[in-house]
């Protein structure tokens, strides 16, 4: 039996918080800092997740011998690392050192590893304010749509696709002379656009070894249809019928392989989650992002579908058991339907009252992203404010069931695409 602190506050670490409770092997489960729905499950603490002294001073306090890293933040930031190098705090941590953390945390540091190791990605370019004239007869020779990244973390904001050379020169311009997103934006990466269908897969590797857990497809635009501004997810399904056996393998014998020996190659310190962002053109995986870190709202899909104990999958991680573990999945189909603050992904209030449904189904589960209790009550404290996922025996059914719940559900200016899963009905 472990003590256990999670680190997080949105629908992810709800999401692994209800997951880790149900272990045999979690003895006491903290979340710093936590939402309205993680304190079901455990005790929310008013920690915030870089704050690494203030973690440390509570896992002595607390005798905690695991720490589940959520978000991607403190793992750039090298949480691993600092738990590491102390002398008087020895247990897990589960994710990937300050290095490894680079695959996400870095466009750059990734693109240059998957050409090293014949991972195949979209062609690339990488730019700064020394070689900005070069960035611009690049992008002016470059076919169209053109994507720009920005090198660092920016939320998720930091890809813009632009549709013509003016566009993708503006975009550059702002990104670096005018430091859009800081320092985030000092690099910019120009890829080439690849055309075809986005799905997520999900793997737990010790650097060595690995066991993958799962698969999603999310939907990152607000409206209908895929269209309007690109927010952080607004619904995920699973499984996505392309992804057959002979796809995964196509996707484990070319991408999913490769990276994990390559980081053995290259003795990189990675024990954790390792999110494969993947696209499927004409048949053939290929790379578009890794992440360092579970996803958010694919871990309300993933997860639930996932029957093993989590906790005992992080022991066999840390024990370099993985091997010997069978991945085990629920047959059923998962939808998860994020409802958010009106006017997300633009300015909203926050505070709004939330009334949730009296009685949830066995078949679906109401996930808190960003909510807090305040006076009593559970209010709204983020964009993407609950994820509401169900089973059925397909992803049509599925939704369904899930849109069917968010009816019973409100709040002030609550927004929710209404057609999550809608190219597999």
């Amino acid at each position: 039996m472990m003590n256990i602190l999670l680190l997080g506050a949105g629908g992810r670490e709800h999401a692994l918080a209800w997951k880790i409770k149900q272990s045999p092997l979690c003895n006491k489960l903290f979340i710093a800092p936590g939402n309205a729905g993680t304190s079901m499950f455990g005790e929310n603490v008013g920690i915030g997740v870089n704050e690494f002294e203030e973690q440390k001073e509570f896992c002595l306090n607390n005798q905690i011998e695991m720490i589940v890293v959520g978000p991607e933040d403190p793992l750039v930031n090298g949480v691993y690392d600092f738990f590491k190098a102390q002398n008087d705090w020895n247990g897990i941590v589960v994710g990937p050192s300050k290095f490894a953390a680079q695959l996400e945390g870095s466009k750059a540091f990734s693109k240059k590893f998957m050409q090293r190791h014949e991972i195949p990605t979209a062609g690339y370019a990488e730019f700064n304010k020394e070689n900005f004239e070069d960035g611009k007869v690049y992008i002016q020779q470059h076919s169209l749509p053109i994507v720009l990244k920005a090198d660092g973390l920016a939320a998720g904001k930091g890809v813009v696709i632009a549709q013509s050379h003016v566009e993708a020169l503006q975009v550059f311009e702002e990104m670096i002379l005018h430091k859009q997103f800081g320092e985030a934006s000092s690099k910019v990466v120009i890829e080439e656009f690849l055309d075809g269908i986005e799905v997520s897969v999900f793997v737990l590797t010790d650097g060595k070894e690995y066991k993958i857990l799962g698969h999603a497809k999310d939907y990152k635009r607000i409206g209908e249809g895929d269209t309007g501004l690109n927010t952080g997810g607004m619904g995920c399904v699973t499984p996505v019928p392309f992804v057959n056996d002979d796809f995964m393998q196509k996707i484990e014998t070319k991408i999913i392989r490769p990276t994990i020996e390559g980081l053995a190659k290259e003795k990189i310190v990675y024990k954790g989650f390792v999110f494969f962002g993947l696209i499927n053109v004409k048949g053939e995986p290929m790379v578009i992002e890794y992440n360092c870190r579970m996803g958010d709202p694919e871990t309300e899909v993933v997860i639930p579908r996932l029957k093993n104990d989590l906790v005992a999958l992080f022991v066999a991680m840390e024990n370099s058991n993985l091997p010997q573990q069978i991945i085990e999945t629920d047959d059923r189909a998962c939808a998860t339907v994020v409802a958010v603050s009106g006017g997300y992904p633009g300015d909203y209030e926050k505070g709004k009252v939330i009334s949730l449904p009296q009685n949830i189904p066995t078949d679906s589960i109401v996930f808190h992203a960003g909510t807090k209790e305040h006076n009593g009550n559970v209010v709204t404290n983020g964009g993407r404010v609950l994820a509401v996922t169900s089973f059925g025996d397909n992803i049509n059914d599925a939704a369904k069931q899930s849109k069917k719940l968010l009816k019973e559900i409100s709040f002030e200016g609550m927004n929710f695409r209404k057609d999550i899963g809608y190219e597999f009905e």
